[in-house]
Parts: structure tokens; sequence; C-alpha cells
């Protein structure tokens, strides 16, 4: 059975948070001298004189409705980012816990663990970077707090598969989190759809892909509202400005455009998947559900990614990640950028 006290670190379930000046008040007031801020104004906008709220109400109510959840289901981090190290601190007691990885996978879980001088244990996919039994075998008997299941996989684009991380679910006795940076680009529904069926779920999700908003920073984590509360607890105070709220809730009730632009990134995906096989450098593209592609080159992937450097190109050199030798990670652009890529790759010379 999941405990979630008994997972969390004893001093954290014993901690007084800090109780903010717009913790304490809600609403509107025609004097509000609480909270010491500059109450002549701003050398800025004008509503930034103001702290923003702690708890980002407006832009959860929003995202609940179109996420099919509760807004108590709903954490807001400084980018999922965020997310990752408080998961990390809430359950893991510096130089004595672990977390569990299965590589290749985004490199933030292991700087979140080592920041915090927590271990860091490994189970590596398979070939095609997928969980087999016997991976699944090995998380089970894992004594880790937290494993982190990234589906799409980053770098190598595809979904993890769903069978095999309900099986995690069902018996690692930690938090398992599932990172879908990048569902919106796969053809599967989220597993925020069942948070209800599993209390130890946390999904991360972010506002910087499909979104197109990775100046703002703004990461989502949802996961049943115990879990949230104890998020809350150890967030800083004001942990999302207001400019970032603000723009958050414009991009919401923009939706048609969301939809627009993660189209075009999906025909620019398949429209590359289709053309770089028959390049002579390429060996092998690997089936993507998100808005890049992970390709392995031949003869050198590293000289492949000098040489698009010198034409101004910048892609990710992965070549030196687990199972990812001679690969490099390419994101899907603009139409002309992807022309652009294709046109310069055909035209290599090792």
């Amino acid at each position: 059975m999941f405990d979630l006290d008994s997972l969390v670190r004893p001093n954290i379930r014993v901690m007084k948070p800090y109780s903010s000046a717009r913790d304490e008040f809600q609403g509107e007031a025609r004097v509000m001298l609480d909270a010491n801020e500059n109450s002549l104004g701003s050398t800025g906008p004008a509503q930034f004189n103001r702290y923003p709220d702690p708890q980002q109400h407006a832009v959860k109510r929003v995202l609940a409705e179109l996420k099919g959840v509760e807004p108590t289901h709903i954490f807001l981090g400084n980018g999922s980012d965020e997310a990752i190290d408080l998961l990390v601190r809430l359950t893991c007691t510096p130089g004595q816990d672990s977390i569990l990885l299965l590589p290749p996978t985004y490199g933030m879980y292991e700087v979140a663990a080592n920041l915090n001088d927590v271990g860091i244990e490994r189970v590596p996919l398979t070939a095609d970077f997928q969980l087999s039994p016997d991976i699944v075998a090995q998380v089970l008997a894992s004594k880790a707090k937290l494993v982190f299941l990234c589906s799409p996989n980053n770098p190598t684009g595809n979904l993890l598969h769903a069978a095999a991380i309900e099986e995690i679910l069902v018996g690692f006795s930690g938090l398992v989190v599932v990172d879908e940076a990048y569902a919106d680009f796969a053809a599967a529904p989220s597993w925020t759809t069942r948070l209800a069926e599993f209390p130890n779920l946390v999904v991360l999700q972010t506002f910087s892909k499909a979104w197109g908003l990775a100046g703002l920073r703004l990461g989502m984590a949802f996961a049943a509202p115990d879990i949230v509360r104890y998020l809350n607890k150890i967030k800083p105070p004001y942990n999302i400005s207001e400019a970032t709220q603000q723009h958050a809730l414009t991009a919401l009730h923009n939706a048609p455009h969301f939809e627009q632009l993660r189209e075009q990134l999906l025909q620019g995906r398949h429209w590359l998947a289709a053309r770089l096989p028959s390049l002579a450098i390429v060996e092998e593209v690997f089936p993507s559900d998100a808005n890049f592609l992970l390709v392995r080159f031949r003869p050198d992937a590293t000289a492949v990614y000098d040489y698009l450097l010198g034409q101004g190109i910048v892609v990710r050199n992965r070549t030196t990640q687990p199972g990812c030798v001679g690969t490099l990670r390419l994101t899907v652009g603009t139409p002309a950028e992807n022309e652009h890529l294709l046109a310069a790759l055909a035209a290599y010379q090792d």
C-alpha cells in the first residue's frame, strides 16, 4: 500500500511553511498595507507593484477545465525543473536516499539528485529504448523514493509502453513521476486521465514545447491533492510571477492557436522523418512521438554536428548518452528551417 506520509522526509512532515502576506489575505481592499510593497506604483508596468497570487488560482481554474482535473490536483512551478527539484527534496534525505533513472533520459533528474546529495540508481532502457519485463522487475525491487519515467522520452522521442508504466504504478513503493513534456505531440492519452487510480502518480507537463512559451518558464505537475499540498508547502512563496500568470492565461484562452502550432510541428516531423532516411549519411531515424527526431549518422555524428555548426545550424549532439552512440537530436523547425537542414545534410562530405 502506498503511504505518502511515510515517503516524505520527517522534517518536512512537521515543518511549518512560510505564510506570505498574500496567503493570509486574498481579494481586494481599498488600502493594502500588509506586504511592504511599493504603494506608489512601479518603475515598469503599473500592475506589477503588487505581489502575485502565490497559489495561481486563476491559471489553475482555466487549466483544470482544459485538462479535465480539479485545481487541487495542479502544482505550477518555474518550469518543470522546479517540480523535479521539489519532488526530490520532498522525499529524499540527503546522503541517505536515492532516485531511480532509466537512461537515456532527461538530464535534470540527475542534476536535481546531485544538487540535493541524493543517490542515483540506473536501470538502462532496452536497445529500442523501451521497458522490458526485466527492467520493470528491477524497478519494482528498488527501494528508491522516486522513479522518473520520461514518456515521450528525451532524447529518444518515443512513448514508453503504457502497460509497463501501469505495472510500475501498481507495484512501486515510491512516487512514480511520468514526465510528459512532449505528450502534446503523441497520439496517446495523458496519464493525467488516471490520477484517481494511482495515489503515487505525478505527471509533469510544460508550457515550453507545444504551447511555445519556453521563455515564460512555467511547468505543471498533476498529482493527488495530498502531494500537491506538500509541494506547495515547500515551494518559494511567490514562485510564479504575475507576468507569467497573465501570459499563461492569455495562452490558455487561445487554444485554437495552440492546436494550429501543434499540427504544423507534427507535419514538420513527418516531413523530416520521411526524407532523412534517403540521405547517405543517415543510418537510422528513430520513431518519435515528440517534436524532435533522434537520428544516427555515419561515419561520425560529431563531425556532422561540427559541420552543421559551420553552416549556422545548431542541433543537439547526443552521442555520449547511453545507447545513443552516433546520434544527433534534431528539433522540428519552421518549414524553411527544415528544408535548410535537409539541404545542408545532403551536401555534407566527410
